[in-house]
């Protein structure tokens, strides 16, 4: 097992490298140049038009459905699981990174999405399919006179492997089975079995067998059942972290300003800050940014697949609705619980990661926990069970939200044959049954290489189309300078 580690690592490196996170860093630079900063200038307008009314007859769900759906799949693991293990590994320095990523990558999740509406295909069935294959088929056969087809097709095949190998399955399971085995059985007092060397709880086993039945229950039933079921559970459950993180927050309060000179100079000195236990500034940017787009998707061009099935006329009215995904999940969620985590454990300008009765430092769940109970004080049973609910119901929708964009993917490259999907939902299903029986070290990893190779083929096309994304975009403005003569 320890060989597997080692390769995963390997390969981890070499994607998770500095080109890609340079690409994903310019792609979104050069969409905010082009774009005139249009995720500060425009944010607020994007927020009012959330909940704007679908004014399109060709789609299959509400603009506001189409959000949900994508935040489905990126409110999840990454804001709770992702965020503390950013900082584990880089440092409270990683959550620095994991801004800078965000804000630019606003401007990259709007023109993806954008443009996979203005390239999305209507069906002969009344169903629309839409995403970054059709953007770089159509849109940079449009623009460059040449075939990219090629492209289109890595890309599809990327992203049913980052469905069924990466954020969709084993992460999100995963996460809830440590989460509940946690809150139930701590100690690891009731074994089920052991497996490669690996106790593993009756509350992992009981955990991962219901999230299979309701995900299958769901899945079977497609978009609307999944758009239907993310509508209600996203909302809700963000509520009630927020609610988590905010209350850490205001507790601590007078922290917060020495907990974000903590950050900034992390960044750039991580082991003046933690003693020398994390490495480089190199490791923090790269935990920080990799963490970051596991969260938000911007640049992995996922989200674009749920833009392109929205009930709107115009492109640019779905790009503006789909932006603040990233700015609800990384510049709110992420921040409040990396916030949490620094302030719990900082003291005097040093983060000294908290350890368990083995004597080995806590990460992932179990440091986010940790955090909050440090924090919000109490009997710990109470916080760790209400983090557990959230994460639960966080995950079980991303788990739904990944199994639709790695159809979709599938679609495309089976030329529609349903049969084929219909196969796959079976498969997915599977892997949701086995994620809760995975090392957390090798489920992150595996993540982390399936969503950098996702990311090339859509930020080549982005950059290639950021001429098309600002023109487009102008002549909307153009003509409706205001949200109300958009809506008139």
């Amino acid at each position: 097992m320890n060989t597997f580690d080692a390769i995963l690592d390997t390969i981890d490196n070499i994607v998770w490298g500095l080109p890609t996170i340079i690409l994903i860093l310019v792609t979104g630079l050069l969409l905010t140049v082009r774009l005139r900063g249009m995720q500060f200038r425009k944010l607020g307008r994007a927020l009012k038009s959330i909940f704007r009314k679908s004014d399109g007859e060709k789609g299959e769900v509400s603009s506001f459905g189409a959000l949900c759906t994508a935040l489905s799949a990126t409110i999840g693991t990454g804001n709770i699981v992702g965020v503390a293990t950013a900082i584990a590994a880089g440092g409270p320095g990683a959550l620095f990174w994991m801004w800078i990523a965000a804000l630019v990558g606003i401007a990259t999740k709007y023109a993806e999405c954008m443009l996979a509406v203005k390239y999305r295909e209507h069906k002969a069935d009344g169903h629309v399919l839409g995403g970054p294959f059709y953007t770089i088929e159509k849109g940079l056969k449009e623009r460059t006179g040449f075939s990219w087809k090629w492209l289109a097709v890595l890309f599809a095949v990327f992203g049913v492997c980052v469905g069924l190998f990466g954020i969709g399955t084993f992460t999100q399971i995963n996460g809830i089975a440590s989460a509940v085995k946690n809150a139930f059985d701590p100690e690891n007092a009731h074994i089920a079995f052991n497996l490669f060397g690996n106790d593993y709880s009756w509350a992992t086993v009981i955990a991962g067998a219901f999230v299979t039945i309701f995900a299958a229950l769901v899945i079977i039933g497609g978009l609307q059942r999944i758009s239907k079921v993310a509508q209600v559970i996203v909302p809700f459950m963000a509520i009630l972290y927020v609610f988590l993180g905010v209350s850490v927050l205001i507790m601590n309060a007078t922290k917060i300003p020495a907990a974000f000179q903590l950050i900034l100079h992390a960044a750039f000195d991580p082991k003046a800050v933690t003693g020398g236990v994390v490495g480089s500034i190199i490791v923090a940017m790269q935990k920080g940014v990799a963490r970051g787009i596991f969260s938000n998707e911007a640049g992995l061009g996922s989200a674009a697949i749920a833009a392109s099935s929205a009930k709107v006329e115009e492109p640019v009215a779905q790009g503006l609705v789909s932006m603040t995904g990233t700015f609800i999940d990384t510049i709110i969620v992420c921040t409040m619980t990396g916030l949490s985590i620094v302030i719990a454990f900082a003291s005097n300008g040093t983060f000294t990661l908290p350890v368990n009765a083995a004597g080995e430092a806590l990460k992932g769940v179990d440091l986010t926990s940790a955090a909050f109970n440090s924090v919000l004080g109490g009997d710990g049973h109470s916080v760790q069970f209400l983090l557990m609910i959230c994460l639960v119901f966080f995950a079980f929708t991303t788990i739904l939200g990944w199994d639709y964009y790695s159809e979709r993917c599938l679609e495309y490259l089976s030329n529609g044959k349903m049969k084929l999907v219909m196969i796959y939902r079976i498969v997915y299903i599977i892997a949701v049954a086995i994620g809760p029986y995975m090392t957390i070290s090798q489920v992150w990893t595996i993540a982390d290489i399936t969503n950098g190779l996702m990311a090339w083929p859509n930020c080549v096309a982005l950059i290639l189309l950021s001429g098309v994304a600002a023109r487009t975009t102008n002549d909307y403005f153009n003509r409706f300078p205001t949200l109300e003569s958009e809506n008139a």
